[in-house]
C-alpha cells in the first residue's frame, strides 16, 4: 500500500519548488510521482501537423520523488508522516502527528 496516492494533497518540502502545495496527478511508478503545478519546466515542440500539433514552447509538469513531498493534513495545515494502522479489519493510513485518518474531514 502506498503512503502517497493519486489525489492526495501534498507539500514540497524539498527541491526549487519548496513550500508550494499541489494534488497528486498520477503516479509514475514506485518512487515518481507528478504534481499539479509542481516542477514545471519549458518544452520545446516541434509542429507535428498530421496530429494537428503546433509547435513552440510549452509548460509541461515533470516527475518529482517522493522522498521531496509530504502529505499535507487539513487540521494542522502543514505536512506530516503518514503510518498505517488496521481499524476493523482495514488497513488504513493515519497521520503520525495526531493520528487523524487520511482523508477525514474531522
Amino acid at each position: 500500500m502506498e503512503r502517497i496516492r493519486k489525489g492526495d494533497e501534498v507539500v514540497v518540502i524539498a527541491g526549487k519548488d519548496k513550500g508550494k502545495r499541489g494534488v497528486v496527478l498520477a503516479r509514475i511508478d514506485a518512487r515518481r510521482i507528478t504534481v499539479e503545478g509542481i516542477n514545471q519546466v519549458k518544452k520545446h515542440v516541434r509542429p507535428n501537423p498530421m496530429k494537428g500539433v503546433t509547435g513552440g514552447i510549452v509548460d509541461r509538469t515533470m516527475p518529482i520523488d517522493q522522498s521531496n513531498v509530504m502529505l499535507f493534513n487539513p487540521t494542522t495545515s502543514k505536512g506530516e508522516r503518514v503510518g498505517f494502522k488496521v481499524i476493523d479489519g482495514n488497513k488504513v493510513r493515519v497521520f503520525k502527528g495526531n493520528g487523524a485518518l487520511v482523508g477525514s474531514k474531522e
